[in-house]
């Protein structure tokens, strides 16, 4: 597989917010504003292409019974150290994002992609597919969130543009991540459609 292909793939035609529809749990619970969105795709990216490389080193050695069960660890591992750095330097943001840093261990696009990617490819298209399936649900976690946040309580990573605290109090509750990505959703497949026929 290209370098381009898996490139491609992470961020557009396998992106795994848009098209896989994985990871709907943080999508809708950290995207109240644009930093969270952010900043959780960020932590889960680095979790997908450090836990990439390592089982991408290790599959060799790796026994077939305990597959998914070292997988399981060697994530758990790296989300141990985001959410101890996240504690030490950003106690605000792991604040915010609470129960959903460690929740990422059973992120399915992270154990998804160290099955059917890291396990069977070499270690830098690991690296490339962990890194640009990351920014590709990082990137959607972001646009989420600022649509969001523009509509909820109109302001873009908390810049105020509206004056006041006039916004859609629904886009902040839950009922409005499930709008909002909805419409999200079905935009995006609509360009994507219009981009194939082109």
């Amino acid at each position: 597989m290209k370098a381009t292909q898996i490139i491609k793939n992470g961020l557009i035609s396998e992106n795994p917010t848009w098209v896989l529809v994985l990871g709907m749990c943080p999508t809708l619970a950290t995207t109240t504003s644009a930093v969270n969105g952010m900043c959780m795709g960020l932590a889960t990216a680095f979790v997908l292409m450090m836990s990439n490389i390592v089982i991408s080193l290790l599959k060799s050695v790796i026994p077939d019974k305990v597959r998914i069960p070292a997988f399981i660890v060697v994530i758990a591992t790296f989300v141990t150290v985001v959410q101890l750095f996240m504690a030490a330097y950003l106690p605000d943001l792991n604040e915010s994002l609470g129960l959903f840093i460690p929740l990422i261990v059973v992120n399915c696009i992270v154990l998804g992609r160290a099955e059917a990617f890291a396990s069977k490819n070499n270690v830098w298209h690991s690296l490339l597919d962990g890194l640009f399936m990351g920014l590709g649900f990082t990137w959607a976690l972001t646009l989420v969130g600022m649509v969001r946040e523009m509509l909820g309580s109109g302001s873009i990573f908390g810049y105020n543009f509206i004056g006041g605290n006039d916004g859609m109090l629904l886009f902040i509750l839950p009922p409005g991540g499930f709008i909002c990505l909805g419409l999200l959703m079905a935009l995006i497949a609509h360009l994507r459609r219009k981009a194939e026929k082109a």
